[in-house]
């Protein structure tokens, strides 16, 4: 049996379009003033651990957070896009309020988490998922006893903690997926499983991913 790899699972700092409500998907937008302080406070909070790689998304605002976290441990960053945010096709660039106003029918499947809608030129939550889980399983066996940072997206973050406490994608979201929080999870060929979820503890305040 191979040992189990560590997991520490950090979404992005905030950015402009975090406290717009304006959906970045693919689009490489980068952190904003209190985005990189959160992302410095992250990267103290784990300057005492034992992290044998550092991975992030190659988009802007994760390689950002990445950074600084790289700045403290000594690791180099190592770029995936399969960690990136889901593809949001057309939705992206537009405000929550701007696409129900455009597109009511497909603002409404999305909110309902449908599994197979996807917005034009973008992923369904079936595709996101299957995207997400394989770039993460490709990264954990690769580090059997070792623990990893891996930095990501709040998307990704939803995909993580539904695979670690076997929810499924339409299940309602009780949980949090704040800028720059730090959550553990513990992979084994088996899956995922929970360790600790959304410590925000070096933070002030962060938003949550319902505000984009």
């Amino acid at each position: 049996m191979q040992e189990p790899t560590r997991i520490i699972a950090i979404r992005h700092g905030e950015t402009a379009w975090n406290v717009d409500t304006r959906i970045q998907g693919h689009l490489d937008i980068g952190l904003n003033t209190k985005g990189r302080w959160q992302a410095q406070q992250a990267a103290l909070a784990l300057a005492g651990e034992s992290i044998q790689a550092l991975h992030a998304s190659d988009l802007w605002r994760t390689y950002d957070t990445a950074l600084a976290i790289a700045a403290v441990t000594g690791l180099p960053v190592l770029t995936d896009e399969g960690l990136r945010e889901r593809g949001f096709g057309h939705f992206e660039g537009k405000t929550f309020a701007e696409i129900e106003t455009l597109w009511p029918d497909q603002a409404l499947a999305w909110r309902k988490r449908v599994p197979d809608f996807a917005p034009e030129g973008g992923e369904s939550l079936l595709v996101f998922r299957e995207r997400v889980l394989r770039t993460v399983d490709a990264l954990a066996v690769q580090y059997p006893g070792q623990q990893i940072v891996i930095v990501s997206h709040g998307g990704v973050m939803d995909v993580l903690y539904r695979a670690a406490t076997r929810q499924e994608l339409q299940a309602p979201r009780t949980w949090q997926l704040g800028n720059a929080a730090i959550n553990r999870l513990l992979w084994t060929p088996d899956g995922l499983t929970l360790v600790g979820w959304a410590d925000e503890q070096h933070l002030d305040s962060a938003l949550d991913e319902s505000s984009a």
